[in-house]
């Protein structure tokens, strides 16, 4: 019981440096560009600000890995795509399977997503979020039924590698480049 209470003590070590100000700034712009055109392809096909489709509250966490920490593994292409739409149909399929039941759909959406990312390599941290908004995110996301997967799931996730795919090479850092891989 000790050695299990030990290990919540961590090493004490702080294993990363804060980043330097001109990353910081490439990933200001990043995330503010790759949020900010989702929302205005949302506006450009005249949907109504309240009901943005291709927008949902992962792509906030996806923004933070993509723009913030282009050479993660988890930030990676694969990753990202894979991850939201592996994800959304698990969230969806948990919804249909179980609609009177929310807090089990909620469950076996997000706990089948992280299964399904682990089997299929493509873990993305907000995928998780993106099953459970496909459970709880209210009639307007039910709704839609599978066509969540399309919009907002992977047109907002092709806008934000199409943004970080050009943000992230701008630099002049040689460092700084995305994706590390493909696949």
């Amino acid at each position: 019981m000790k050695h299990y209470f030990k290990k919540m003590r961590g090493n004490g070590l702080r294993n990363s440096p804060r980043k330097p100000l001109s990353e910081i700034i490439w990933s200001w712009l990043g995330s503010f560009a790759g949020i900010y055109a989702i929302w205005l392809l949302n506006s450009h096909l005249g949907i109504q600000e309240d009901a943005n489709l291709f927008l949902i509250g992962s792509f906030g966490a996806t923004a933070v890995l993509v723009y913030g920490a282009p050479m993660g593994e988890l930030s990676q292409p694969r990753n990202l795509v894979g991850g939201h739409v592996i994800s959304a149909i698990a969230g969806i399929v948990a919804y249909k399977l179980l609609p009177e039941h929310a807090a089990l759909a909620a469950a076996l959406g997000v706990s089948v997503a992280i299964a399904a990312m682990l089997l299929t390599d493509t873990l993305h941290p907000p995928g998780g979020a993106t099953a459970l908004i496909a459970v709880i995110g209210g009639k307007s996301i039910h709704d839609l039924g599978f066509m969540y997967v399309f919009s907002p799931v992977l047109a907002g996730v092709l806008i934000m590698l199409a943004v970080a795919l050009i943000v992230n090479n701008l630099s002049s850092n040689t460092a700084r480049h995305y994706p590390k891989h493909w696949f």
